[in-house]
């Protein structure tokens, strides 16, 4: 019995120290597993910081190489696309000025309504996009010097009662009238006949096809955007007199100064050297 005790305990004794080696065991390697980890994670965690960092500077270096332009490209002879490139009238002057700016022209297409709002925003530069100066929009974005002038231009199915701009105001005759959302034609027309007789559109193609029609009796819009529009449809015409006469500028957000300044001296010598004029007599005959 004495024997088989001192077997028994001796057994006890070895399975106990076997356990307890065991714990030690799994508890050091959760620790180094643990350790490894945390390690491993703080170095990737670092790498990714570096990477997002460097990637920043890179964009930003990017950025201060390019110049956004907003603008609405359905505005021929002004801008305008030709396949998937946009050109026209603002597209080229505006290269013109980035180039004496040093910067690579970058143009981003949107709905007119939206392009001081993206400027406001920072989103682009500058807005270009046959744009007059309106005393509604100096509340909330400034602009340059004048670049080109523009005028307003009646369209109306031939043999329409609306024979010249003074027919718009005939007393006890209501008209609609189309005009593309935001721009001045929009704003004019307003005024003048009341948001109930104004029917807004995306952009001028539209206006035109609501025309054709006959959801609208006329409408206005800048006039060389006007004659595109009347050569593309037949049994439209355009009025002989103007609705109204104004002149174009590119709008910069308020606290951009020293972009506004660049951009006026940019116009003053493409003035004087003659690029504009000879930019808008390219598309202009």
């Amino acid at each position: 019995m004495k024997k088989f005790l001192s077997v028994l305990l001796a057994a006890m004794l070895v399975f106990a120290f076997a356990a307890c080696g065991e714990t030690e065991v799994v508890d050091t390697t959760a620790e180094t597993v643990e350790e490894t980890a945390g390690e491993t994670v703080a170095d990737t965690t670092a790498a990714e910081t570096t990477a997002a960092e460097t990637t920043a500077e890179v964009v930003d270096d990017a950025d201060d190489n390019v110049i956004i332009m907003a603008t609405n490209a359905f505005f021929q002879p002004y801008e305008y696309y030709e396949g998937d490139k946009i050109i026209g009238i603002d597209a080229e002057i505006a290269a013109a000025i980035a180039e004496k700016l040093g910067k690579e022209l970058v143009i981003s297409d949107m709905e007119f309504g939206s392009i001081i709002t993206a400027v406001m925003e920072g989103e682009a530069d500058f807005g270009m996009a046959g744009m007059t100066v309106t005393e509604e929009r100096l509340q909330s974005i400034n602009f340059s010097s004048s670049y080109a002038n523009g005028v307003q231009s009646i369209i109306v199915k031939e043999g329409s009662a609306i024979a010249s701009v003074d027919d718009l105001y005939a007393e006890g005759v209501t008209y609609k009238v189309g005009v593309q959302l935001a721009t001045t034609g929009d704003i004019y027309a307003s005024d003048d006949f009341g948001d109930e007789n104004v029917q807004r559109y995306s952009n001028g193609s539209e206006a035109v096809l609501a025309l054709v029609g006959g959801d609208v009796d006329c409408v206005i819009i800048d006039n060389e955007p006007a004659k595109a529009l009347v050569a593309e449809n037949e049994g439209l015409v355009l009025l002989d007199t103007a609705y109204a006469d104004e002149d174009y500028a590119i709008c910069v957000a308020k606290e951009n100064t020293e972009l506004l300044d660049a951009i006026n001296v940019a116009i003053d010598e493409l003035t004087a050297d003659g690029t504009i004029d000879a930019i808008v007599a390219k598309y202009i005959k």
